[in-house]
């Protein structure tokens, strides 16, 4: 990649939702904005290799992006007010405050993850507005055809017009909900990258899960003093550091008790570690934690250990339980029974387990996690029927794999 190439790839990484979200604020369109953004960086990539890359690529390409929004307006007459045609091209709306909570990509990413969208709009819109990922790139990662996501994307807009949906940040009485919602999304982009729910695609998904933690890292730099954020991003990264060692070389995905754990990525796990540390002083000092931070706090015990025997189980046991205050779901309580085996035996997280068979009885994880308890009970009959009907939920190739060789091997 030549230095111009690289500078523009460069560019579109780190300004392309500042240059969208700056459109949005100035005329309060996400399709002029959203349009006018891609055509600045085609005109980059014409003009820049003959021009050079300007001093200030983000400033070049804001300004280039203004003038194509322009002059779109005028050709499909939308603007035959001369007032406001002169406040386009002079823009003298008031600065706004320089605080990172006014930040315009912050915005932005309240106005993607408005409650009133359904989930699916608000995960297209932030991946496509603000991580300015294709319409192509988004529909391969989520196995949908391009023309269903375009209406998706298409649909979301308009309702955020005809729903009136405002462009700005919550009300401090507001934020902690609004921005629960947002964390949502970015973890339903995660674990769609973690572990692909479609058959017919890779197993673990780098491009969504890099994309995940990148819009985290923006967020933690615009809410620096949010808890959650901090542990979102933390439970990603620690969770990423083990991505290499989750799938063998022939496709079967490697549980956390047989990977190699000398192949994480320690510098993930290092700065993954010092979030949690950060956030465990805050509860030091009397904040309570929050569900993502105590889901980091027990990926951090995890990777503490340099082999699963060394695992502190109490420890993710008593993480567990305070997880359940916040959480009573039935996947928590699966999750909690996996490490009660380790803690307590097989026999006792087995009685747990079956408890919450009305709740989970379509989920290939629990006849997995039954089909492991059994097996390690001596109960093979039984656990060959958990398996096989693990097998028949699971959507995933590598998981399947995974299932069918502990399937076999019992006797």
């Amino acid at each position: 990649m030549s230095d111009v190439e690289e500078a523009i790839t460069r560019a579109h990484h780190d300004e392309w939702a500042r240059v969208v979200a700056s459109l949005t604020r100035r005329f309060g369109d996400l399709d002029i904005a959203e349009d006018a953004a891609a055509e600045s960086f085609a005109t980059a990539v014409e003009r820049w290799p003959a021009d050079g890359v300007p001093p200030n690529p983000g400033a070049w390409l804001t300004t280039t992006a203004v003038r194509k929004a322009i002059d779109r307006i005028r050709r499909e007459n939308k603007r035959d007010d001369k007032h406001k045609e002169a406040q386009m091209v002079y823009d003298n709306l008031p600065p706004e405050p320089l605080g990172a909570i006014d930040d315009d990509r912050l915005r932005l990413i309240f106005t993607c993850c408005h409650p009133a969208l359904a989930m699916e709009a608000r995960v297209v819109l932030t991946l496509r507005m603000l991580g300015g990922l294709t319409v192509s790139e988004i529909a391969r990662a989520f196995l949908v055809r391009e023309t269903t996501l375009e209406q998706r994307i298409t649909r979301a807009k308009a309702k955020i017009k005809a729903a009136r949906i405002p462009y700005r940040v919550p009300a401090a009485e507001d934020l902690p909900v609004r921005v629960s919602g947002v964390l949502a999304v970015l973890y339903l982009v995660f674990n769609e990258g973690y572990l692909a729910t479609g058959p017919g695609t890779d197993p673990v998904r780098h491009d969504l899960t890099a994309e995940a933690i990148r819009l985290t890292r923006l967020i933690r730099a615009l809410l620096p003093d949010d808890g959650e954020v901090a542990g979102l991003l933390a439970l990603m990264l620690l969770t990423e550091a083990r991505r290499t060692a989750r799938v063998s070389a022939s496709g079967e995905l490697v549980t956390l008790d047989e990977q190699d754990r000398g192949a994480w990525d320690k510098a993930l796990i290092a700065e993954g570690h010092r979030l949690v540390r950060e956030r465990l002083a805050a509860a030091a000092a009397g904040v309570a934690p929050g569900r993502y931070q105590i889901l980091a706090a027990i990926n951090a015990v995890h990777t503490s250990a340099r082999d699963i025997r060394d695992t502190d189980w109490s420890q993710v046991v008593a993480l567990y339980d305070q997880l359940v205050h916040l959480d009573s779901s039935p996947i928590v309580a699966l999750n909690r029974a996996i490490a009660v085996a380790e803690l307590d035996g097989p026999e006792v997280a087995l009685a747990a387990v079956d408890r919450l068979e009305d709740e989970l009885a379509g989920y290939h994880a629990y006849h997995a996690t039954r089909a492991d308890l059994l097996r390690r009970l001596g109960q093979s009959q039984q656990s060959r029927a958990a398996y096989d009907k693990a097998i028949e939920l699971a959507g995933n190739t590598a998981e399947t794999a995974n299932l069918t060789r502990r399937r076999d091997q019992l006797r």
